[in-house]
């Protein structure tokens, strides 16, 4: 049995070692496809399954957690042509359950979370998961000022005008009380009716048709001309809200009930509950209305209802602790496979893609789907020209499920994986871990030399979540890849010199213009001084993701200091060692990975062409400090160690508590340590917080300091 079909419990360290390894590839991989790429390989369930099995090693294995697990990564890029809103509170997405026994596993986690009583039981709301597009509309002293879209979750795009058109969204708030300020959340809608008779008219007009009312309601809001937008049958339901100047409610039915007073719309269909059997049997009752329903739904969300209580869960990095969303099961159908390609990712990742003859399923028409690795064909037994069966779930491209053996064509082979890499034609190798276990993942070793590996890298530096160039997407690097404009991030920032000296015409190309140009250089230097934790994750560094850059940010505060501390901590017997292994979530995996990547003399040629420097390149990138915490809390700034056990809060809670008042978590006590928080059973840390002269406090002083404003 390999690592990947052990189960947790039964895994050993070297096994879960690989493991996570591999889920980190995948799953990194996957979210590029669905986040920047629009062009996912994998269900729902299946990425979800992903993302569990990862965090279930990690709880086990706490000593092995990497970087690069699943980090906040919601919605899409924000369109080119609208003016951009950053979200004052993200707007995160939700995790996903599939299976009911999950819904129950949901409860138990808030329930140790909170640390509740068995008798304690939270009342949980649930309400129909609408199929269409997340947008927020913000109201000062109760007019509309601004709509948004969901965006990448931070950013959104401005759709304001668009947004007044729908005769749901009032253009005046009615009532008393109404907040000086109230961002209210929603979904924009198509009912199924309406969308049916848009595409009759569209159909006998000879005109493009929709797939399906989520499609249709999302390209109405994102047309640039409003009236297009008004034309469009669509709707609008609140389900919860963002900023607000002042709270609003104790409850989100308390809360909701005032949107309607106010003259929201609100979904009536709602069910409250404190019990796993209760959500479901809420799940199932929906469900069997969805049929009879106006409007397209793909599940429940289920939330606790009491505000306070969701204020003490707060956040992961990705989704709210406090809700989850209980997907419909996915479609399937049969189709052929036509051919499996390769594609090559930036950390030289071979991943197989079937190519589909086209068939409709849920809800579109589909012509690819996700094959995972070489280990999952041979599995399957995939082959050319076989009929597989497809699921899809939610807006991804499907999964092969199964092969149809009894239909299987006379003479199809065993796939052959290439051991070769088809775009530099380097070998392509399975390495293998200290254990000697062979990873699942087959690599190029061609680095460097190797396009497909440097086109992708540079694609995920100008990515939306790393430095967010605009007018240089993917097609493009490619271009100016081929042409040797842009081979290395500090390339990109030559651009703006060699176009004003003349050295590069790039007018002149097919597919470009002065003003294409002219936006290209303004949004090149807008990009030259960067956050400083955008810049870390543009560098794509192992193991270190979006969620690590921004702990890395935090921790080191300026670019120099980070470098300065990865040099130093190549003497692991050193305190800069020790500091960057303390760090909250980093370990010695992570903090390997950022050694080696500073250690090695390319990187660091690489970094010299792109980094500031007055002497060597003054035209270079100069990432900006990170931001200090804008809590004027007292422990605001300081590093805070909690060790022993907490009786009455968890240690999750608590350290979501210190995080949110601006104060780091480090794993570790060291000279830099502010605060030793020390309950029963405290060991080590406790000795050598007395041996520094740190501060040390009990759970109750931890609670009085950090509940006090």
């Amino acid at each position: 049995m390999t690592a990947r079909e052990t189960p947790v419990q039964d895994l050993t360290a070297a096994q879960a070692k690989k493991e996570l390894a591999r889920l980190s590839a995948e799953i990194a991989e996957h979210d590029k496809r669905y986040h920047e790429q629009d062009a996912p390989i994998i269900s729902d369930a299946d990425f979800d399954a992903l993302r569990r099995r990862n965090e279930a090693i990690e709880a086990r294995f706490p000593d092995l957690v990497r970087a690069d697990t699943p980090s906040a990564r919601v919605g899409g890029k924000a369109r080119e042509g609208f003016r951009k809103v950053i979200h004052a509170v993200p707007m995160l997405s939700l995790d996903n359950a599939f299976a009911e026994e999950e819904v129950g596993d949901f409860i138990q986690r808030i329930r140790r979370f909170l640390n509740l009583r068995e008798d304690d039981q939270p009342v949980i709301s649930a309400e129909p998961k609408i199929d269409g597009l997340s947008a927020s509309i913000r109201y000062e002293n109760g007019v509309l000022v601004r709509g948004a879209t969901r965006g990448d979750g931070r950013e959104g795009e401005d759709v304001t005008a668009n947004l007044a058109t729908l005769a749901d969204i009032p253009k005046k708030l009615k009532g008393k009380a109404i907040p000086a300020v109230l961002e209210a959340r929603g979904e924009v809608y198509m009912e199924k009716a309406a969308f049916a008779a848009m595409n009759a008219r569209a159909q006998a007009q000879g005109a493009q048709l929709y797939v399906n009312p989520r499609n249709a309601a999302a390209g109405a809001v994102r047309q640039l001309d409003p009236t297009i937008t008004a034309s469009r049958p669509l709707r609008f339901f609140c389900w919860g809200w963002g900023e607000v100047s002042e709270p609003i409610a104790e409850t989100q039915t308390m809360a909701l009930e005032k949107f309607a007073a106010w003259g929201l719309p609100v979904n009536p269909l709602r069910f409250e509950a404190r019990t796993a059997e209760a959500l479901i049997a809420a799940y199932h009752a929906i469900g069997a209305q969805r049929g009879d329903l106006a409007y397209e739904i793909d599940g429940v969300v289920y939330k606790v209802d009491s505000l306070a209580l969701r204020e003490r869960l707060g956040f992961v990095s990705r989704s709210p602790r406090w809700a989850i969303a209980h997907k419909f099961a996915a479609e399937q159908a049969e189709t052929v496979l036509e051919a499996i390609d390769i594609q090559v990712g930036r950390t030289g990742a071979l991943t197989p893609v079937a190519r589909l003859k086209p068939v409709f399923v849920g809800g579109v028409t589909v012509t690819n789907a996700t094959l995972h690795n070489e280990d999952e064909i041979k599995r399957k037994d995939i082959r050319v020209g076989d009929t597989v069966v497809i699921q899809r779930a939610g807006d991804v491209i499907p999964q092969v499920v199964s092969v149809a053996l009894e239909k299987r064509p006379k003479g199809a082979d065993p796939y052959a994986f290439p051991q070769k890499c088809p775009v530099c034609g380097s070998h392509a190798v399975r390495e293998a871990d200290e254990s000697g276990a062979e990873d699942v993942v087959r690599r190029c070793t061609g680095g460097l030399i190797c396009a497909a590996q440097a086109k992708e890298r540079l694609k995920h530096f100008v990515s939306r979540r790393a430095l967010d160039i605009e007018g240089l997407g993917e097609k493009q690097i490619d271009t100016f890849y081929d042409a040797g404009i842009v081979r290395e991030p500090g390339d990109i920032f030559t651009l703006p010199a060699r176009v004003r000296s003349g050295a590069l015409q790039l007018a002149q190309r097919e597919g470009m213009g002065e003003q294409s140009v002219a936006n290209l250089i303004e949004a090149i230097e807008a990009r030259r001084t960067p956050a400083l934790a955008r810049f870390i994750n543009a560098l794509g560094i192992r193991h270190v993701g979006e969620t690590i850059s921004d702990i890395l940010a935090r921790a080191y505060g300026s670019w120099t200091a980070l470098a300065e501390a990865a040099s130093a901590a190549r003497d692991q017997e050193s305190a800069a060692w020790a500091e960057l292994v303390g760090v909250e979530k980093i370990g010695p995996i992570k903090a390997e990975a950022l050694v080696e990547f500073f250690a090695e003399p390319k990187n660091c040629e690489m970094l010299a062409r792109l980094v500031y420097d007055d002497a060597n390149n003054p035209d270079g990138v100069r990432p900006r400090d990170a931001e200090k915490a804008a809590s004027t809390h007292e422990i605001s700034g300081k590093t805070i160690v909690f060790t022993g056990t907490l009786e009455k809060m968890t240690r999750d809670e608590a350290k979501a508590r210190a995080l949110a008042l601006g104060a780091k978590v480090s794993g570790s006590v060291s000279k830099k340590t502010d605060i030793v928080v020390a309950g029963p059973g405290a060991g080590s840390k406790l000795r050598e917080a007395a041996a520094l002269g740190i501060q040390v406090i009990d759970e109750d002083a931890w609670i009085a300091l950090s509940t006090n404003p």
